[in-house]
């Protein structure tokens, strides 16, 4: 049993995996200050082994006080996502980056960090190459550069890795619809119709229940593990928007879309990645996109609201 500090641990992956560690038995804390008025972990107060601290991960004391006598570190709060960054820069470079580096200022000695980047750091990618963690770095955004900049700082410091995370999709208990998966599927449902800016524009996806196992598989497999960044994603999901599109007419046959002719996507990523690296390790995705698709479908048969998202 592993003693378990998880900030930002009541957002979308955190709602997902905390319930995950404390079925395992493990003791977890979770530092959040509950931005978006989430509720996602009610249900893990039953459970003994569980503590909550409400506050922001940039307080100092607060996080000193978190780190007492924890075995692992899973630092997920951030503001997440290029439109949210953008709209507040100084939120996210204080909470992305500057959170991370007074955390391993803080840190005690043997505390291990698992810590989830993006695979947004690739940018424009290398054409039909498959980017590697050996791949150059070229970060479009704000939130890419914090995020790689944490990166590096963290497995520098040691006693550390970290996950590439593909653009993540599925259910969880702190809902995101803004999510590119979770968006198609939701106006597929609602609107039954969809232009599309840049359809050829590639990317590499992941269900968030995936993400958690990550962590989990890493926890367990540490030793082998640390010191090395890790790509994590489908590696039969490298799409398009337009594949992806056609992917989910396949579930729901009255929906249609079409490319724009003009405009573009304030999001330029497009890139291949290969995820040989991790699965080189043993760890293999269970969800696929079609998985996702139908459980979206059901999602949306609940909830139709703007407040679950980023923005």
């Amino acid at each position: 049993m592993a003693n378990i500090l998880v900030t930002g641990g009541a957002g979308y992956i955190g709602s997902v995996l905390v319930p995950a560690l404390l079925a395992r038995g493990h003791r977890v804390t979770v530092l959040d200050n509950f931005l978006y008025r989430q509720a996602s972990l009610i249900d893990c107060c039953k459970y003994d082994t569980f503590t909550v601290m409400n506050g922001d991960c940039r307080n100092e004391a607060i996080l000193q006080k978190a780190l007492d006598n924890k075995d692992f570190i899973f630092p997920l709060a951030a503001l997440v996502g290029f439109p949210v960054c953008d709209r507040d820069a100084v939120a996210a470079t204080t909470t992305n980056l500057g959170a991370v580096e007074t955390l391993l200022r803080l840190r005690q000695k043997g505390q291990k960090i698992i810590f989830p980047c993006t695979n947004s750091g690739y940018g424009l990618g290398q054409g039909q190459s498959y980017c590697t963690e050996a791949s150059p770095i070229s970060p479009i955004s704000l939130y890419g550069k914090t995020k790689m900049a944490a990166e590096a700082a963290i497995l520098q410091a040691g006693d550390s890795a970290a996950f590439r995370f593909a653009t993540l999709f599925g259910a969880s208990p702190r809902m995101r619809i803004d999510l590119l998966v979770n968006d198609f599927v939701y106006r597929a449902v609602f609107d039954r119709s969809l232009i599309v800016f840049e359809g050829k524009f590639m990317r590499n996806y992941l269900h968030v229940r995936d993400a958690a196992n990550a962590f989990i598989f890493t926890m367990e497999h540490f030793d082998k593990m640390q010191g090395q960044t890790y790509n994590c994603g489908l590696s039969d999901a490298n799409l398009s928007k337009l594949e992806l599109c056609a992917k989910i007419k396949e579930h729901l046959p009255a929906f249609t879309y079409m490319e724009a002719p003009v405009g573009a996507d304030p999001d330029k990523r497009n890139y291949l990645v290969s995820n040989a690296r991790i699965e080189g390790m043993g760890f293999r995705p269970q969800y696929s996109i079609d998985d996702g698709i139908e459980e979206l479908i059901k999602v949306y048969s609940i909830i139709k609201n703007s407040f679950y998202g980023n923005v």
